[in-house]
């Protein structure tokens, strides 16, 4: 079963973009993914995890996610990546860009949980069962709690927050936006999480 590491990351940038998914790795990754998928080959997801849970981590961190918050969503990334390896489509896009789209999910899920740690998956949960009515609904109000929240924001807080959840910025690429010092987007990034976790939390609550 998947078992947690720690994650180093490695610097961030566009050389770093660029060496995500050399074409020498790509037929690796197909193979490596087909044996997770088809055989919950440990080995082949050993690989997998060496090479991309640092890049989990860094793109976290350069979105502004602290250091702690970003090692545990690249487990729960990871984590994914071992119970639903069938469900990654190579057409669609690479498996850096799938990563990174549910590393993004993870923090949204971690921030409506108001920062709680996510439920243990147990055996039953590898068949990854269709969500029932009930279940779609829940989803569907805590979509709409999280986007009511989000409009409470400050405007500035509001998007910085969009920008590098939504759009996929850095931290850096959201300063040069907003034509602000990177130390004010870190800032405000940090006071739109813990802002968003108190009104998640009193969305639910009234």
């Amino acid at each position: 079963m998947f078992q947690p590491a720690v994650v180093h990351s490695r610097p961030c940038g566009a050389t770093f973009q660029r060496q995500l998914d050399p074409v020498g790795d790509q037929g690796d990754d197909l193979a490596w993914m087909a044996a997770v998928a088809e055989r919950a080959d440990r080995q082949a997801f050993a690989q997998l995890f060496r090479r991309y849970a640092p890049r989990v981590k860094g793109h976290l961190v350069a979105r502004g996610t602290p250091a702690g918050v970003a090692d545990e969503l690249t487990q729960e990334t990871m984590l994914l990546l071992w119970r639903k390896a069938a469900l990654f489509d190579a057409t669609k896009g690479s498996l850096a860009t799938w990563l990174f789209t549910i590393s993004r999910n993870c923090l949204l899920n971690h921030v409506r949980r108001g920062g709680r740690p996510a439920p243990e998956p147990d055996a039953a949960d590898d068949a990854v069962p269709v969500p029932d009515t009930e279940q779609q609904l829940m989803t569907a109000q805590a979509t709409r709690l999280m986007t009511a929240a989000i409009e409470e924001l400050p405007i500035e807080q509001r998007t910085i927050l969009l920008a590098a959840y939504w759009k996929g910025q850095t931290m850096q690429e959201c300063a040069a936006e907003a034509n602000v010092p990177l130390g004010t987007v870190k800032t405000r990034m940090r006071l739109a999480l813990a802002r968003l976790r108190e009104l998640m939390h009193r969305r639910r609550t009234e």
